[in-house]
């Protein structure tokens, strides 16, 4: 699986942005994908998970309330939408597909390690 993201770009305090993840290859739309970002000197941190289906969602604290995880299946395509972005959500962004066993663990998605496909990231910068 290759997953391409997208649409990172600088953002005013208070702004949206639309993050995309296209994925391609056998059976993409059979793995669960999640959002993980990375700041400067920080290290990579969950952000938001979605089944296979997209029956099941997750969001961590940080962005609840702010942010929504899609998936158009006949796109494979992933969506992560931001809303009222704060200067702390400023990282790049990656998106990750897990290893295609169809299993959703509320614990085990907020883990890089379930994932075994990763993305090139994209920056995103929140102007204050």
């Amino acid at each position: 699986v290759q997953l391409q993201a997208s649409g990172g770009g600088l953002v005013q305090a208070g702004g949206s942005l639309r993050l995309s993840c296209a994925a391609s290859g056998r059976s993409s739309s059979s793995y669960a994908m999640a959002w993980f970002r990375q700041a400067p000197g920080k290290e990579r941190e969950f952000v938001a998970a979605i089944s296979w289906s997209g029956g099941r969602t997750d969001c961590s604290s940080a962005v609840k309330g702010r942010a929504t995880i899609s998936r158009d299946n006949d796109k494979s395509t992933t969506y992560l939408q931001i809303n009222n972005l704060k200067p702390e959500d400023a990282a790049v962004y990656y998106c990750a597909a897990d290893r295609g066993t169809k299993n959703w663990d509320d614990a085990a998605v907020r883990n890089p390690t379930q994932y075994g496909y990763w993305g090139q990231g994209t920056l995103v910068t929140v102007s204050s």
